[in-house]
């Protein structure tokens, strides 16, 4: 009965072998017709399996197993996340980017390149503190002019187009919310470290209002924006649907902040939290609302806490904004911003960033924190 089963065995992958020379054979066109048979052969080897699995020995191969994940291989390649937490404003006339030089931290005039299409960048308030985390996308429509979309936390919205408005004074710019758009995070799964995973390709990118890769770090993925009625499913082959809580946790485990309660706004500062290793900021554009702290906080090299992922030893939640963390010995280490479960982001005395770290859940809980360096961060720093 053995020999049964090393027949079927054989026959299955003869099958699959003949797909792919099909496939070289006819060309890059007949992709569809590729997955359409190898998920036809996946299935004929499950249902052989089903029959002869009874009498196959124990050290052979479970075909049913194999084709699961092969499946699982294929079809997940890439996470698309709708991110409600995040919305677009639209700001678009003649002066848009001069309006929006002297009040973000990155250089507006890299959009003048045509290969620029994104720019991550904060908002201060004129003490060098954060106001808001936004991603800028040039419209590529030709009627557009110099206009763009802002990305910023939702929970803010009112308080931006506020802000923005302030500033606009005479320039001939327009100002104006996107609530027919959204906006998704594209991830790819499963990616070995020191391993790219190529930039999918839409089925249809007409669709696409933008189509970018995240510019804060190549961690992240791309984003994507659509207009609500279309299913972004539809448009990246090879990818599955995930919740916003697993974009969050990916977020915090690689230690990348986003949004008011990671940055809290006129509390946080920019260098701090890593804005520079996020390709945030210009220190050659000129002058900017806040400007003056920040440039001379950079020159002089002297940052002594970084914003880093944590690691906790329990799931902390309900805990207050700014619980204060401890070394071992009872030395004020730093505080914790936010996190999801057991981990989060906290602004960390670089002096005890090795140290085993506590902070106290609860008036009866006290738990330990690890923190660590994100591989993202430039070589030199993580040699410190």
């Amino acid at each position: 009965m053995s020999s049964c089963c090393f027949s079927h065995t054989y026959q299955t992958m003869h099958c699959m072998g003949l797909v792919c020379f099909a496939r070289a054979a006819v060309g890059p066109n007949s992709l569809l017709r590729l997955y359409s048979r190898n998920f036809n052969a996946i299935k004929c080897s499950e249902r052989r399996y089903q029959w002869t699995g009874a009498w196959c020995p124990a050290g052979w191969t479970n075909i049913n197993n194999y084709s699961q994940e092969a499946r699982k291989n294929v079809l997940g390649q890439y996470v698309c996340y709708h991110l409600p937490h995040r919305t677009l404003l639209k700001v678009q006339g003649h002066d848009t980017r001069s309006f929006l030089q002297g009040i973000v931290t990155n250089d507006m005039e890299l959009f003048a390149k045509e290969e620029q299409n994104v720019l991550y960048a904060h908002m201060l308030n004129v003490q060098g503190r954060t106001l808001y985390d936004i991603i800028i996308y040039r419209l590529k429509e030709a009627e557009a002019g110099c206009g763009v979309l802002v990305e910023c936390d939702t929970t803010i919205k009112d308080v931006i187009l506020k802000h923005l408005k302030v500033y606009k004074i005479r320039r001939q710019v327009k100002i104006s919310t996107c609530p027919e758009i959204s906006l998704w995070a594209v991830l790819p799964q499963g990616t070995a470290p020191g391993h790219e995973r190529p930039k999918p390709d839409l089925t249809a990118p007409e669709k696409a209002l933008m189509w970018e890769e995240d510019p804060r770090t190549e961690a992240m993925g791309w984003r994507l924006v659509v207009d609500n009625k279309v299913d972004p499913l539809e448009m990246i082959p090879w990818c599955q649907q995930g919740d916003s809580e697993e974009y969050h946790r990916h977020r915090y485990a690689i230690g990348l902040p986003e949004g008011v309660k990671d940055l809290p706004p006129g509390v946080a500062l920019p260098l701090e939290s890593n804005l520079v290793y996020m390709q945030g900021i210009s220190f050659s554009k000129g002058c900017y609302i806040g400007q003056e702290l920040t440039a001379r906080t950079h020159h002089t090299g002297v940052v002594r806490k970084r914003l880093m992922p944590v690691r906790m030893s329990a799931p902390a939640e309900g805990l207050e904004e700014g619980v204060s963390l401890q070394t071992q010995s009872g030395k004020p280490a730093g505080k914790h911003r936010a996190g999801v479960g057991e981990l989060g982001l906290s602004l960390i005395r670089l002096a005890h960033a090795k140290e085993p770290l506590t902070l106290k859940a609860s008036e009866d809980t006290t738990v330990t924190v690890e923190a660590s360096v994100p591989d993202w961060w430039p070589k030199d720093t993580k040699a410190k």
